[in-house]
């Protein structure tokens, strides 16, 4: 079993195409191209971590939930109002906005939203998010990556992947911590 993260799938919604400068002609090609790409990675047993905006337009979130692999478990984006509704929650809060979990024995901190700091930032956890559609630049001195589809050619990133990434940056402490404060 493995772990797979993504966000801002945006199914059904035909204006991230043009908003996000997506390679695709309409909704049905992006989404039958996003459903392929994590289906040929994704296995029914693998979990995935989607970190908002999963579905805007069609017919909400279901048709997409049915074809995709994977378990799934969602942080909330400011465009689930759909998802919120498919899985009738009753209230929004009960879908989270960030997410503390450990993989592997690394510590990751997940939301929609980029932060500068978060916990455990200077002791080596991630921080992983999506939201912003590849617009923010990178920065090689903090453990955070943009998970969003625009960003990964339109696939959700692997432990591997992302493990590889973060080996590259060079982190920095941003407030008072430094990486041997507890």
């Amino acid at each position: 079993m493995n772990t797979f993260f993504t966000s801002d799938t945006h199914f059904g919604h035909a204006n991230i195409i043009k908003y996000s400068k997506r390679p695709f002609a309409d909704v049905k090609e992006m989404d039958n191209t996003l459903i392929h790409n994590w289906n040929s990675i994704v296995s029914p047993y693998d979990t995935v971590f989607h970190l908002g905006d999963f579905a805007l337009g069609g017919g909400g979130a279901a048709p997409y939930l049915s074809r995709l692999n994977g378990i799934i478990l969602f942080c909330r984006g400011n465009h689930d109002k759909r998802l919120i509704a498919h899985y009738n929650f009753g209230f929004e809060s009960a879908l989270p906005h960030i997410r503390e979990v450990t993989i592997e024995k690394q510590e990751i901190v997940l939301c929609h939203y980029a932060m500068k700091v978060w916990n455990s930032s200077h002791k080596g956890s991630w921080q992983l998010y999506g939201h912003s559609h590849g617009s923010l630049p990178e920065d090689h001195t903090s453990l955070s990556c943009d998970v969003g589809v625009d960003c990964w050619n339109y696939f959700p990133v692997s432990m591997d992947q992302l493990r590889a990434k973060m080996k590259t940056k060079k982190y920095k402490p941003v407030d008072h911590h430094g990486p041997t404060t507890t």
